[in-house]
Order: C-alpha cells, then sequence, then structure tokens
C-alpha cells in the first residue's frame, strides 16, 4: 500500500515551498503514483491532505490529484 502525504504548498500561487508547479505538475506525480502502485501494491493508495495555503491553487491541484486517482 502506497500512502501519499499530499501537500500542495509546492504550488507556484503558494509562498511556501517556491518550486513553481502547476496541476499539470500534481496530476503526472499522481500518475506516476498511480502506476507504482498498480505494480507494486495492488493498486492500493493511500491519500490525506496535508498542506496547501493559497486556497485557490489547493482547491485546483487537490481537483487534479483526485480526478487521476478516481480515473477521471
Amino acid at each position: 500500500m502506497i500512502f501519499i502525504s499530499a501537500g500542495f504548498d509546492a504550488h507556484r500561487e503558494d509562498d511556501m515551498a517556491r518550486m513553481n508547479l502547476v496541476e499539470a505538475d500534481y496530476t503526472w506525480v499522481t500518475e506516476q503514483i498511480k502506476a507504482i502502485a498498480g505494480k507494486y501494491a495492488h493498486k492500493r493508495i493511500v491519500s490525506a491532505l496535508e498542506g496547501g495555503y493559497a486556497l485557490h491553487a489547493l482547491g485546483r491541484s487537490a481537483a487534479a490529484h483526485i480526478k487521476v486517482l478516481c480515473g477521471l
């Protein structure tokens, strides 16, 4: 089982981490994790919201993450 501490404070609109990620980056990372879970963890993933302080960016990033997890 893969456990994800889903923090979105690395978004470019969030001044916490200053990594300049965007929603597409979170989508890509989630796709990679989902592929690894499919191969090594019988598709089992637990994701818990951990951080993100720019609320609009947090909402969009979390939605992108959840869409991948749900296969949408």
